[in-house]
């Protein structure tokens, strides 16, 4: 099927947002896409704040956006907008580092008052960077998600099946052909 790059945004090692997308990304595993995880947190604090293009684990990072054939974003929601370790990141890469790929913009916080961030914050430097289609994001409230004795996460029936809804949609995206990949 596809290559798809799972990349959190949390500048947490705790992070439900982080632990989210690693059982979102099983649901992708299971419907036959090559998934990558990327946690922004463990990219060197000095390459990302540094700007260094040349450092080792931003080169890396760049050849993983340019592998993948979708792309799932996930961030916390701080003061109505993504993280900032994101954002270092995303302004590390290439202008285009999207271009021809689908990506699914996910985020989490704790008040409803922050679910316009992903349309608002996220979704404009996403399209900024070529994404070729954007598919519905989701915002899930961190109530909704509880880390289990064992690390496991839990994740609430209504959040269950609006997750899998939005996840199932990314999905059948990545297997139709943008126009734009075409045309370039």
């Amino acid at each position: 099927m596809a290559t798809v790059l799972s990349v959190s945004g949390s500048p947490s090692a705790s992070s439900r947002t982080s632990r989210l997308l690693r059982h979102l990304d099983q649901r992708l595993a299971a419907q036959g896409h090559d998934v990558i995880p990327l946690d922004v947190r463990t990219i060197p604090a000095e390459a990302l704040l540094g700007a260094d293009l040349r450092h080792p684990a931003i080169v890396e990072a760049t050849e993983l956006f340019a592998r993948a054939d979708g792309v799932v974003v996930g961030t916390p929601v701080y003061k109505a907008s993504y993280s900032g370790v994101l954002k270092a990141l995303l302004d590390l890469l290439p202008q285009y580092a999207l271009a021809g790929k689908t990506v699914l913009p996910l985020a989490t916080g704790g008040s409803v008052a922050h679910v316009l961030a992903i349309d608002y914050a996220l979704r404009p430097v996403l399209t900024s960077m070529g994404a070729a289609h954007i598919v519905q994001g989701w915002f899930t409230l961190d109530k909704d998600l509880a880390v289990q004795d064992d690390g496991t996460l839990a994740v609430a029936p209504a959040a269950t099946e609006a997750l899998g809804q939005v996840v199932d949609q990314f999905s059948a995206a990545l297997g139709r052909t943008p126009l734009l990949a075409v045309a370039g």
